[in-house]
């Protein structure tokens, strides 16, 4: 598992920084003309992000050593990665930044999720070739899943954009 982890992180930080072999084809519809070069809090925040992947869930949690909620994640990964104090709940991080289109998504957009009946009830932060990560709910550990996942495609609300 820490050596499949180790290639993950390896693959994204490489993506991330401009030296990936081949991007994945974007899923059909989807422009998958090369993102702009990233700012550095948003770099900063996805590296992060992949590095807490396997951190146990726990509603409320807003750090590696007691566990993540999913805004609880994003929340720590920006302030610590990038000095960015975003709001602390998924529903107020969904009126922060700025609405990103669907073709338009960079490494570090953070995208929204309508999972209880409501708009902006689950977070994840964009990684880059369609996927994000994210704290997925009780008795789950941070991971990395695809946007194309039909759970998360169907449910899938908008991105915003934080770090400029």
């Amino acid at each position: 598992m820490l050596a499949s982890r180790g290639v993950v992180l390896f693959a994204i930080v490489a993506a991330v920084a401009g030296c990936a072999p081949a991007p994945v084809k974007a899923p059909s519809g989807v422009d998958s003309r090369p993102a702009a070069v990233l700012p550095d809090s948003a770099r900063d925040a996805v590296v992060y992000a992949v590095t807490l992947v396997g951190t146990p869930y726990r509603y409320g949690g807003t750090s590696p050593g007691s566990g993540f909620d999913c805004s609880g994640l994003v929340w720590h990964v920006y302030r610590q990665a990038a000095g960015l104090a975003l709001p602390r709940t998924a529903d107020e991080m969904g009126r922060a930044g700025r609405p990103v289109e669907w073709d338009d998504m960079r490494p570090g957009d953070l995208v929204f999720y309508n999972t209880l009946g409501r708009e902006f009830s689950h977070v994840g932060i964009y990684i880059g070739e369609w996927r994000f990560v994210h704290a997925p709910s009780n008795g789950g550990k941070v991971e990395i899943v695809s946007m194309g996942n039909t759970y998360w495609a169907r449910r899938f609300s908008g991105a915003r954009r934080v770090a400029s």
